[in-house]
């Protein structure tokens, strides 16, 4: 499946999302939450087109958040974050990550184990020759990165993020 078929199905699945799994994980329902998204299924972030959002990001967000790209691990800022306060979309500034679910996973990518409930949407990568779960921005569409199932408790996920899919707004003093 290429990105742009992935793409696709998100934009045509029912509410606007496909929401799918893989993995023992999945198969327990860990990763799959019915409904999530369809709150933003008439988003106006879902009707720009790609000249709109070519313009609203830089190259680095736009690549990541628009075709599925993925920045070089250990160049984010974000990766060492450790102030109080939540992670948003790069794209359309929906709350994903409360810093309290941040850790440091060694991978290079900044990490949690848990997502704010109902704002990411999952579909099945398959890419790279394995199958992996993909999890984007449920208001914008915007790939954010993967999940693994080797996080900490209480998930034992570990959402693995792309730091320019992302903005970091501190917790007031």
């Amino acid at each position: 499946m290429t990105l742009v078929s992935r793409r696709t199905l998100l934009l045509t699945g029912g509410s606007g999302l496909i929401l799918a799994g893989c993995g023992q994980a999945a198969a327990k329902g860990a990763y799959l939450a019915p409904k999530a998204g369809e709150a933003f299924a008439a988003s106006p972030f879902r009707q720009l087109s790609d000249k709109d959002w070519k313009g609203r990001l830089t190259d680095a967000a736009y690549q990541v958040l628009r075709h599925e790209g993925t920045e070089r691990p250990f160049t984010s800022p974000l990766d060492k974050e450790k102030r109080q306060g939540v992670f948003v979309c790069a794209g359309c500034k929906l709350p994903l990550f409360d810093a309290k679910t941040k850790f440091d996973s060694g991978t290079g990518w900044p990490s949690f184990y848990q997502s704010l409930p109902g704002t990411v949407a999952t579909t099945t990568d398959r890419t790279l020759g394995m199958t992996r779960v993909e999890y984007h921005c449920a208001r914008c569409l915007g790939h954010q990165g993967h999940i693994f199932e080797d996080g900490p408790p209480p998930t034992g996920l570990r959402y693995c993020n792309n730091g320019v899919a992302l903005d970091f707004i501190p917790a007031k003093a």
